[in-house]
């Protein structure tokens, strides 16, 4: 990695974290500015040990404050911005959509403003000592909206959100998109299929079957439990950011999936036999006799699919976890996670 300053926004979330983790080791030349709204969703635990590193830098910022974004970028003077940062969860996006404007838009707009003032004398000019300078938008399949039973979402797929969250998504695409063609800010776009791993919020699909399972309440699933997603590994996910980051040209845009695409129902039955080898219950009763199946989701969309055609092509990049063992280990995780909870309480 050739830059000297790089700020990685939302790097107490799973994704940014975890990349954190992954890569200050193998750059170390790096300085690494983490800004963080620090809300329900940021845990400091899981960068423990690595904020004690001097090139590592914790900043507390709401990115909807445009001066104070400003004024970051004119201390720091970054020559790279990885923007994990982001409201996630739909759910809460129906609940309350303008702040999911407010975070993923406004707060995208306002990191796209400070890049161009700082690395661009005029639009297409960017400065001698900002030429490896590199605007990193991290994106979401959702924005794509819906698959039928076949195809899958590539680079050239039509934008349709179908939720808020998926729409405050898409529109900051779009906003990093038109700075590279507009100003010609050095800009790159992922869209990634669905994450797991150690780590994650406890109000992901994943971690709540495993959660409720092993506290003995009923499994939610919406509606019929066929929707498909395709689940990607974190580390798969973190080793292509870092790929497209180091290698893309600017204005790219690549998808990024796990190929393991599988309904919510089978995922939820595949974790309960985990859970009934792992930690089987006291009564030896299966897990999935927990399974409750829940009213839909408003627009709850039907399938996700990823191609990762074009990053396997030009990038060289391709997952190399396996779906079973990823998805074990990541089980083992969240049964270690909860035996310490019960401990303390």
């Amino acid at each position: 990695m050739e830059n000297k300053t790089l700020f990685v926004t939302g790097g107490l979330g799973f994704i940014g974290a975890h990349f954190i983790a992954q890569f200050t080791p193998q750059y170390p030349d790096t300085k690494w500015v983490i800004l963080d709204k620090m809300t329900y969703a940021a845990d400091i635990t899981r960068l423990e040990g690595i904020l004690d590193n001097e090139n590592v830098i914790l900043e507390k910022i709401d990115l909807a404050e445009k001066e104070k974004v400003q004024r970051l970028f004119s201390h720091y003077a970054p020559d790279g911005v990885i923007n994990f940062a982001a409201e996630s969860h739909v759910d809460n996006s129906i609940a309350t959509p303008l702040l999911f404007l407010e975070s993923n838009v406004r707060g995208t707009i306002n990191l796209l403003e400070a890049a161009r003032e700082l690395w661009l004398t005029a639009a297409h000019q960017i400065k001698a000592n900002y030429k490896h300078a590199r605007f990193y938008q991290i994106s979401t399949d959702e924005v794509f909206g819906s698959l039928g039973k076949t195809g899958k979402f590539s680079e050239t797929s039509p934008y349709a959100p179908n939720s808020p969250y998926s729409a405050s998504k898409a529109a900051a695409d779009h906003w990093v998109r038109s700075y590279h063609h507009t100003y010609g800010l050095p800009t790159l776009i992922s869209q990634c299929s669905k994450n797991f791993g150690p780590l994650q919020h406890q109000e992901k699909l994943i971690p709540t079957i495993i959660r409720t399972a092993l506290e003995h309440q009923p499994i939610p699933i919406y509606g019929d439990g066929k929707n498909v997603r395709d689940w990607l590994y974190v580390e798969d996910h973190c080793n292509a950011i870092d790929r497209i980051f180091r290698e893309a040209q600017p204005g790219e845009t690549y998808t990024i999936g796990g190929n393991n695409e599988i309904t919510n129902h089978q995922l939820c039955l595949s974790i309960t036999d985990l859970l009934d080898q792992i930690a089987p219950r006291e009564d030896g009763r299966p897990y999935q006799e927990q399974i409750h199946f829940v009213d839909d989701r408003p627009g709850h969309d039907f399938r996700y699919a990823i191609s990762t055609e074009k990053i396997e092509k030009n990038l060289s990049w391709k997952p190399i976890f396996n779906f079973e063992s990823a998805l074990k280990k990541t089980v083992q995780h969240y049964i270690e996670q909860q035996l310490k909870t019960n401990r303390s309480l």
